[in-house]
């Protein structure tokens, strides 16, 4: 009965967590106020996300800095001293600004996913609505292949080569570029969306940045990100005509050692979740604010300015449970899964157990209130009726190549690659700090292919957590690359006692034979994973390469064709499939192939001999010779080029036929002298 109370509370004081809470459905909106409807100016709006920047690091409350550029705007607008992202991770947390919903509503609980398309983002209603819409990010993180880049006219992920992420020097001159191309339209206001990554580890703040604060690096990469603020700022609201509206937001924040999480990502106490906000701009009165408020709350903010709906603003007040997850350690380690509520001081965190803080008196979370009262029941509500993934189901990656994941492993992001054993007894993550940092060494190494270096860390992890079927398979695959076949079998087999009916385990465990002599045991596993999984990008791959070793080349193009719908694939596995395909006779499936190379290789491209013969079979006669034209005499198989060149000449009935057919035969080896000789398009040449 108690429960039963507890969830009827939690719907009239939630209005069902889909809508105003973690949200997969919307509101009605209530009527705007006087002079806030549609026929009301909408200004531009500046939308700024601070990446890894923890509240107590900036703004007039920040101790041992001064951040002039966000005071300047906190001073004019209101400033939210108790905002909360809604998870410690970047890409879940920019989905919640962008849609308004909690992660239990996008889906997207950790980076390296993909916003499902069927979800609305706060650019496609603006632009919608007449706004012209331009993005510039700051990092892999956020590309356009994740999933936020709809509706914007210009999503500017472009990074410098050879790097993951830009400055905010880097950042702030290419959104004031933008600003310098645009022209400012009446009656077509802008929506421009910067990110800044800089106070992201490792912390390395430019001079004189980094003589500010020779022993907190963290703070000189927030002073200086805060300089190239002040100088966007400016600009835009140069920029604009009519009003301008700001706001600045932290996607999450930075462990920094507080309670043993020198990062983010993993726990869900204050120095990771509260984040800094303000916002400036028409119908905002400047002040603070104590009561705790969602960044989710940022998308309904925008709609109310752009006149669009103004349920969940800012700019009115809300004071239900703010609710936010970290659920990476329960869908990779299969450790608790973590949830947490705010309201009116009071911060409950559920992981297997509830602890209970009172944030405003104790902002380290230092004292456990758990055990001295009641929880405060919205809290209790909130909690038990957020939504716990699936961890099958949350864990489906995007379409990522593995230079993606070397990508994101250089940033610090790396993801399990198996679901994990979930159980009632699991480990409560604060009570695993001691492994955090092993942890994501290790991930990086694997994804970096440091076998040797890996084992090692991997062993120590499982002493420790000897349930954590990632770490195990792993172990597995690394003793498997190394050749350790005994061990790597050994580690297979603890693998399937933590999970017998694992997808993952019998994939790995098929990828292990199939590098060896027993692959042909491995066809039967990986037919069974691809039927079922089509999108196992792994799976297809493996049964691809199988394919071909069997001879079934039709078989193998096709698998490889899949593989290639699901990552982007590089020029060297491009060539490879135009190669196969040429062999089963696809012309058209090699011609594909040989020209995305040659867009990706440019000049370097070296195949130009068979993307010529491949064009030549369709019967492509201009674009063959175009071809046949760049083979260089150094290549090793001109010889055939210049017999394919001169049978291209006939055909185009060029007038330099004859000369070209006797330079085939003059420069022709053992292959070409015979074909040249049989050929009867050059039966009448002379």
């Amino acid at each position: 009965m108690a429960r039963a109370r507890r969830r009827i509370v939690a719907g009239l004081l939630l209005a069902g967590w889909a809508a105003g809470g973690s949200g997969c459905g919307r509101e009605t909106a209530p009527a705007p106020a006087p002079g806030e409807g549609t026929h009301a100016p909408r200004p531009s709006i500046l939308l700024v996300t601070l990446d890894t920047t923890r509240a107590d690091s900036i703004g007039p409350d920040a101790k041992g800095i001064t951040t002039a550029s966000f005071n300047a705007v906190a001073a004019r607008g209101r400033l939210f001293r108790q905002a909360y992202a809604t998870v410690p991770e970047t890409l879940p947390s920019h989905a919640s600004l962008m849609t308004g919903l909690y992660a239990a509503g996008h889906g997207i609980h950790e980076n390296a996913r993909r916003l499902p398309d069927a979800t609305p983002v706060l650019a496609e209603q603006l632009k919608g609505a007449g706004y012209r819409t331009v993005a510039v990010v700051a990092s892999f993180v956020l590309a356009q292949r994740f999933g936020l880049a709809r509706g914007f006219d210009l999503y500017d992920d472009r990074l410098p080569a050879g790097r993951e992420d830009r400055t905010a020097t880097e950042v702030t001159d290419a959104a004031l570029s933008v600003l310098s191309r645009s022209t400012a339209q009446p009656g077509a206001p802008l929506f421009l969306w910067v990110h800044y990554w800089d106070p992201h580890h490792p912390y390395a703040p430019p001079e004189p940045f980094k003589r500010e604060f020779p022993d907190r690096p963290y703070l000189g990469e927030v002073l200086y990100m805060d300089s190239e603020l002040g100088r966007l700022v400016n600009a835009f609201e140069k920029h604009v005509n009519g009003q301008a509206a700001v706001v600045l937001v932290g996607d999450h924040g930075e462990g920094l050692g507080d309670h043993g999480e020198s990062q983010h990502g993993i726990l869900l106490y204050q120095p990771t979740m509260r984040v800094p906000l303000v916002i400036a701009g028409p119908g905002v009165a400047a002040g603070t604010t104590d009561t705790p408020v969602s960044v989710r709350r940022v998308y309904h903010t925008v709609l109310d300015w752009a006149g669009l709906a103004s349920a969940g603003s800012l700019r009115r007040d809300e004071n239900g449970p703010v609710l936010g997850e970290a659920m990476k350690p329960y869908l990779e380690y299969g450790w608790q899964p973590q949830i947490m509520a705010v309201q009116a001081g009071r911060k409950a965190i559920f992981a297997g157990r509830t602890e209970l803080y009172d944030v405003a008196a104790d902002p380290g979370e230092t004292r456990d209130l758990a055990g001295q009262g009641e929880l405060p029941l919205p809290l209790r509500a909130a909690i038990d009726d957020y939504p716990v993934p699936s961890p099958a189901a949350a864990r489906a990656p995007a379409a990522l190549s593995a230079e993606d994941r070397q990508k994101l492993a250089s940033l610090g992001y790396v993801s399990a690659a198996a679901a994990p054993v979930v159980r009632k007894d699991a480990p409560r993550p604060v009570d695993m700090v001691g492994l955090f940092d092993e942890l994501d060494e290790a991930s990086t190494l694997f994804v970096q292919a440091k076998y040797s270096q890996v084992i090692p860390k991997l062993e120590r992890i499982l002493a420790q957590d000897r349930y954590n079927l990632d770490a195990t398979l792993r172990l597995a695959t690394a003793r498997s690359a190394l050749g350790q076949d005994a061990k790597a079998m050994e580690a297979f087999r603890r693998a399937r006692e933590l999970a017998p009916d694992s997808e993952d385990v019998k994939l790995y465990l098929a990828l292990h034979l199939a590098r060896g002599k027993d692959w042909a045991q491995a066809v039967s596993a990986l037919e069974q994973i691809v039927a079922s999984s089509p999108g196992r990008l792994p799976a297809v791959e493996g049964l691809a390469v199988l394919r071909a070793r069997q001879g079934r080349l039709e078989d193998a193009v096709r698998l490889t064709q899949q593989a290639y719908e699901l990552k982007t694939p590089t020029a060297a596995e491009l060539i490879r499939l135009g190669e196969m395909a040429m062999i089963v006779m696809q012309s058209d499936v090699a011609i594909s192939a040989f020209e995305r190379a040659r867009g990706l290789q440019g000049t370097a491209f070296g195949n130009d001999l068979e993307l010529g013969v491949s064009y030549l079979s369709v019967r492509r006669f201009e674009d063959a010779r175009s071809s046949l034209d760049r083979v260089p005499a150094s290549h090793p198989a001109y010889p055939m080029a210049l017999f394919k060149r001169a049978q291209v000449s006939v055909l185009l009935r060029e007038p330099d036929a004859a000369a070209r057919i006797d330079l085939a035969r003059r420069r022709a080896d053992a292959t070409t002298r015979e074909l040249i000789a049989r050929e009867r398009l050059f039966a009448g040449a002379k």
